[in-house]
């Protein structure tokens, strides 16, 4: 490996490090701030497959965003 491909890859990393971090970020603000119920306790404990499907979906298109404006 030389240089170039030791700073893609620590790029790469700390990219994605960022991308995951704001997808975090994002759901604890969803579950906290914009909904007036625990979402994971719905999820998990009520076994709301809607919900989870629903969730799913959304983090998926902000996973593509954030990729999307990480990737230029």
């Amino acid at each position: 490996m030389d240089a170039q491909d030791i700073h893609n890859l620590t790029n790469s990393l700390i990219y994605s490090g960022v991308g995951v971090i704001v997808l975090i970020v994002t759901f604890a603000l969803l579950d906290l701030v914009i909904t007036k119920y625990d979402l994971w306790k719905e999820i998990v404990e009520e076994k709301n497959i809607a919900l989870a499907i629903f969730l799913g979906a959304g983090l998926l298109g902000l996973a593509l965003i954030i990729a999307s404006a990480i990737h230029g």
